[in-house]
This record gives structure tokens, C-alpha cells and sequence, in this order.
């Protein structure tokens, strides 16, 4: 027999739309020979609804766009996943659709709660395995995390299935599909059934899915790999219950799977929030390029603004290479002096700060400048500001609130400023669109005379290694030492870190593109005494 995965990206919330997707795919893979085929977790509603979940109309309405579905689904097997209530009880569950009817219906097992999922504050476990027929082989049902450990599989095959079929919505980071192979090879080595294993595509607000199903044999042998970051129907056959070996695409560098993530995570948040465009502020630094590089990319050079707000601190050659990236990219381009308006500042605060000698307090206020600035334009056309900063700077605060950090979308937001470089190599590899210089220049905020970040920072490998240990690995200060990082840069980054989360706090949702960003999975209080020591 053949089944199939339908690996689409599903708009939150759009129960019609995602129905709609569902079917078209269905008649594809049954018009391809398919008797099956296997959607995402929640594939009706997307992931993850969060506090929809405790809206009892949410349930309601997804219940009625899954018997509509239902009715609709003639001559294929189809599994949808979807949030399921049943009396006071509330499922992340799968149902299986077949000729009009919903044949079985399987509730998620392990619900997890750590990282960026808070599945136990709105579902309740559920305890049986579920297994069905097509065409004599037979099939259970396990979603996303059940898979992660071994309980949910045991009990499948406890109960006669050959094939388990895994519904996913796992988020993409950094080398996630190596663990995902691994999990499922522990899983088959303890059951010896094959898995196919569908996940969603597509951004939903800072997570990007990042698709790449594939199937395994009873073995643990690869069978398949489907593209990631697009939408494919991925076809499969299976004889006398054992997968057939097919399609295997080639795996992605990490350069070209980040650098994937954060167009899918620019396009998708963009055109499902149904923002026209963007506009972000160009410095002729590395951030500003890289950003708008994705940018367009993600959306065309049409959506694509780009302003550059010179300074008397500005260099001419950041103005030059600012404008050949424009030029390159074939975006609106434009120019505006804040001298007038920090003169104007300057004037007006004059008496106050007569006695106070010039500080970051004139440095925050360009950054203050610039951001109101881009702020009115957005206010004015519509388009979305998207903020430049990554996450290194984010780490220790090397930002301004209400200045660079304005905006409503973060790009870089979970990209550290090492990868930033190496995410810049690998787009210009593929066509050169950032201008050398910006790539070898010394990074600057071009705030004050002759300023770079190494003035305020550690150099960012070091910076960036100390960020890595504390933040990602939760390592402790002693245990970053053991690496080779010296005892004072350990401490000034740790403490940069603690001071700063107000900051944090403040800044727009961006892009995770790693195991641990600032974001859903990064919660710690801002008014705290505790200090790490060794």
C-alpha cells in the first residue's frame, strides 16, 4: 500500500483555511495512489493555540470544522490532528477520518512542559494506545513527544500495531533533526516497528517549524527524508508492512537551515499578521545588512524599505556601503539627518544637564532618534519595523530601549553575533548582496568618536562562548572555567546578563533559531538577589 505526510504550514486559528489545505492534500496523495495520509500535530487549528485552549468556544469551533472535514474525506484514510474535549477533559488529540466518518480517535500521552511548551496547563494525558486497519496493515498513533519516550510505543505494540505513525509540531533549532533521529531509533530498537513521522512547516511567532519528515524501518534504517522548510506531500509505500526505501534529499549545512528558518520565520510572520512590508534602519554595520538581506529574501524587495539615519558619528563609508546594499538589493532607499532633531534634544535638556558631563545618556539619544523615526514612518504606511539587534548584545544589554530596540519584530534576535558573520559568508556564497567592508570593518554603533563594541565588550568569541555555557547549557561559572574562558570574563558577562533582563523583558519577539532563546523558554524574574558563584 501507499500512505502519504502532508507537510504544510497551518495559520493559527484558521480552522477553515487549514481544513481546506488538508483536503486539497488528501485528493493529491489519493489521486497518487495513497490510502493514507498523515497530517501534523494539531494540523486543524496549528500550534501552539496557547491560552486558546481555555476558551471553551475554541474547542467548539474545532470540533465543528472536523466533522465538516470528516464529511468531505471519501476514498483515503486521513489523520488530523486537533484539541479535543470531552466532557470536563480537554486532549491534544488524532483522529482518523475515513468515508464521511471519524474512525478513532487517539489522545496525546505525554504532554511536555519544559522549554517552549506549557501542554500540562491546558490538556490532560491520555492513557491508551490507539490502533487501526488499512488494507491489512496495521497502524497506531503517537504525537510529537509521546515519542520521546518509550511508554506510548510499548503500549502500541503491546497491542498488535506494525507501523506507528507520529503526528509532530517540533519546533526547529540548531542540529534538531539529528535528535530527532536518535529519539526514534531509541524507540524502534525497544518495539521494532517502523515510524513515519510527519511534522508541521511553517513560523508562528518567534518558533519556525522546520519540517524534514522522514521514515525509518524496523531496523532504524533511513527510508526517507523530505525536503525541509517548504511544503511537500511526501509519498511512501509499504509491502507486507515494511517501508519501501524512497525519497532521501540531501541534509542542509547549518548556514543554509538558519538562514532558512529565519526567512521562513520573516515571510510567515509578515504575511499571516497581513503586514504590507517592512522597513528596518540600514547603519552600513553587519546586523542592519544581514537582516535586510533575510528580508528580502523572505519577501521580495518590493515589501522592503531600508533608511539610513547618519549621525555626526557616522562614517562616510557606512553611509557608502549602505547605499551599494540598497542598490544590490533593489530597495527603497532613504536617507534622513537626526543632527537637527539631537541638536534639538540637546537644546532643550541644556539647563538640566549643564553640570553633567556628555555619557551614553547622548549616545541613547540618537539610538532614541533613530527608533522614533522608523516608528513614524511605520505609523504612517503600515509596515512593520524590524529590530537589527542579535542575541549577543541581547545577552549583556549592549542595546538601547526605545531606540535600536524599537520595533515589532526581531530578526537576529537568537542569533549570536559569531553566527551573524557566518550567516553573512554563506548568503553573499550564494550571491553577493553584503558589501565586503561591512563584513571585515571592526563592528561599531557609531554613537561617539572612533567607538567599536570591543569597547564596551568582550571580544565576541569569548562573549559569545560565555553566552553559549550560561544561557543554552545552564553550565555554572566554575563549570564555563573548566572550558578555558577566564574567571573576570566570566563573571562580567554573568553579571551583564543578570542586570539586563529588564531589558530583555522589553524587546520584541524574534526568531529562535537555537535550543534556548529569549523568549517562551528563557523566564527568569527581573527583581532577584541571587548570584551564581561557582
Amino acid at each position: 500500500m501507499k500512505l502519504a505526510i502532508a507537510q504544510i504550514n497551518c495559520t493559527l486559528g484558521d480552522l477553515a483555511g487549514n481544513a481546506a489545505k488538508i483536503l486539497a492534500y488528501a485528493e493529491r496523495a489519493k489521486q497518487q495512489g495513497a490510502s493514507l495520509l498523515l497530517t501534523p500535530e494539531l494540523s486543524l487549528c496549528g500550534y501552539p493555540p496557547e491560552d486558546l485552549l481555555l476558551r471553551p468556544g475554541f474547542y467548539r469551533a474545532c470540533d465543528e470544522a472536523l466533522h465538516e472535514l470528516a464529511q468531505q474525506v471519501q476514498g483515503i484514510a486521513v489523520v488530523v490532528g486537533h484539541p479535543h474535549e470531552v466532557g470536563e477533559e480537554r486532549y491534544n488529540a488524532a483522529s482518523v477520518l475515513r468515508d464521511g466518518k471519524i474512525i478513532a480517535t487517539y489522545h496525546k500521552n505525554l504532554l511536555p512542559n519544559y522549554g517552549v511548551f506549557d501542554e500540562e496547563r491546558y490538556f490532560t494525558r491520555g492513557e491508551r494506545p490507539c490502533v487501526f486497519a488499512i488494507e491489512g496493515v496495521k497502524f497506531a498513533l503517537s504525537i510529537c513527544a509521546d515519542i520521546w519516550q518509550k511508554h506510548a510505543a510499548q503500549c502500541a505494540r503491546e497491542v498488535g500495531a506494525q507501523v506507528l505513525l507520529v503526528l509532530n509540531a517540533s519546533p526547529y533549532h540548531v542540529d534538531k533533526q539529528s535528535a530527532r533521529y536518535e529519539a526514534i531509533r531509541d524507540r524502534i530498537g525497544e518495539t521494532g516497528l517502523a515510524v513515519v513521522y510527519a511534522n508541521m512547516l511553517g513560523g508562528q511567532d518567534e518558533l519556525v517549524f522546520d519540517g524534514a519528515s522522514f521514515a525509518m524501518n524496523a531496523q532504524g534504517g533511513l527510508t526517507h527524508q523530505f525536503a525541509s522548510f517548504e511544503e511537500t506531500l511526501g509519498l511512501l509505500e509499504l509491502h507486507e508492512s515494511k517501508l519501501v526505501a524512497g525519497e532521501q534529499v540531501p541534509t542542509r549545512s547549518q548556514e543554509d537551515s538558519i538562514y532558512r528558518a529565519l526567512c521562513l520565520g520573516v515571510a510567515d510572520y509578515i504575511g499571516k499578521n497581513r503586514f504590507p512590508g517592512v522597513l528596518l534602519g540600514l547603519s552600513g554595520g553587519i546586523d542592519s545588512a544581514l537582516t535586510l538581506a533575510v528580508a528580502v529574501d523572505a519577501l521580495g524587495a518590493d515589501k522592503v524599505r531600508a533608511v539610513m539615519m547618519p549621525s555626526p558619528y557616522t562614517a562616510q563609508i557606512s553611509l557608502d556601503d549602505a547605499r551599494e546594499m540598497a542598490a544590490i538589493l533593489g530597495v527603497r532607499y532613504d536617507e534622513l539627518d537626526i543632527k537637527p532633531a539631537f541638536d534639538a534634544y540637546l537644546t532643550t535638556l541644556q539647563r538640566l544637564f549643564e553640570d553633567a558631563a556628555p555619557d551614553t545618556t547622548e549616545e541613547n539619544l540618537q539610538a532614541r532618534i533613530r527608533g522614533n523615526l522608523l516608528m513614524a514612518l511605520s505609523n504612517k504606511f503600515g509596515a512593520l519595523v524590524l529590530t537589527t539587534g542579535n542575541k549577543s548584545e541581547m545577552t549583556v544589554g549592549y542595546a538601547t530601549l526605545y531606540g535600536d530596540m524599537a520595533g515589532g519584530f526581531a530578526v537576529l534576535k537568537d542569533v549570536s553575533k559569531t553566527w551573524i558573520y557566518r550567516l553573512a559568508h554563506y548568503r553573499n556564497s550564494l550571491g553577493r548582496v553584503i558589501p565586503e567592508r561591512i563584513i571585515t570593518r571592526p563592528p561599531s554603533a557609531e554613537l561617539k568618536p572612533d567607538q567599536t563594541d570591543q569597547d564596551s565588550l568582550p571580544p565576541y568569541d569569548i562573549l559569545d562562548g560565555i553566552m553559549a555555557c550560561y544561557v543554552e547549557q545552564n553550565l555554572t561559572i566554575a563549570e564555563i572555567m573548566v572550558r578555558g574562558y577566564a574567571e573576570a570574563d566570566v563573571r562580567r558577562v554573568v553579571q551583564m546578563i543578570r542586570v539586563n533582563e529588564y531589558k530583555r523583558r522589553q524587546s520584541p519577539v524574534g526568531i529562535r533559531i537555537t535550543d534556548r532563546g529569549f523568549g517562551k523558554d528563557w523566564r527568569y524574574p527581573i527583581t532577584v538577589r541571587y548570584q551564581d558563584d561557582f
